[in-house]
């Protein structure tokens, strides 16, 4: 006697509720949980490209020493070798050029924003980016004014190695926040 088939998926029912037994659910892998991290979050410092970049810079030396060493005839020394050597040494001095380090936390770059805009600042957010070539560090800075509903709102670009205000625009609140009102 045959078996009887195994049951598939539980159809949903008609009414659109779900049967949690049977629900499938996305969640993050637990490395990416944040609610797992205790303490201030650390941002990554563009100082650490200068690994990299002795790396890259030692490996070019290696090629020019076996180039020196053994260009006389050899098959796999040749030419190659300190074209190479050329390109990585490229690679490495702009790893060493884009390691500007992040000096200005976001805090700091907060204040910095609040003094520029000129108004009192109620809600506020910093964003972490990099601009230019050499991917200097910047803060973005989001700021509302403190009257509710806010009335200003501002974007401020804080440097983060220095702490200049790179560049800012504030104007009047466009936002409309009528239908929040209680």
């Amino acid at each position: 006697m045959a078996d009887p088939p195994e049951p598939g998926p539980a159809a949903a029912p008609v009414d659109g509720s779900t049967d949690s037994t049977t629900e499938y659910r996305d969640e993050l892998p637990s490395e990416l949980d944040v609610s797992a991290v205790v303490g201030p979050y650390q941002l990554p410092d563009n100082k650490r490209r200068r690994v990299p970049g002795f790396i890259y810079l030692g490996t070019a030396g290696v090629c020019v020493w076996l180039w020196v060493a053994r260009h006389r005839g050899g098959v796999l020394v040749n030419r190659g070798l300190l074209v190479v050597a050329g390109l990585l040494v490229l690679v490495g001095l702009y790893h060493l050029l884009a390691s500007a380090p992040l000096k200005i936390r976001e805090v700091d770059a907060l204040a910095e924003a609040a003094r520029t805009v000129g108004f009192p600042v109620g809600h506020a957010s910093g964003q972490l980016a990099w601009r230019g070539l050499l991917s200097r560090p910047t803060w973005r800075i989001l700021l509302y004014s403190a009257d509710e509903p806010p009335t200003r709102r501002g974007l401020v670009l804080v440097d983060g190695v220095d702490g200049t205000v790179v560049d800012h625009f504030v104007e009047d609140n466009p936002e409309d926040w009528s239908a929040l009102d209680r």
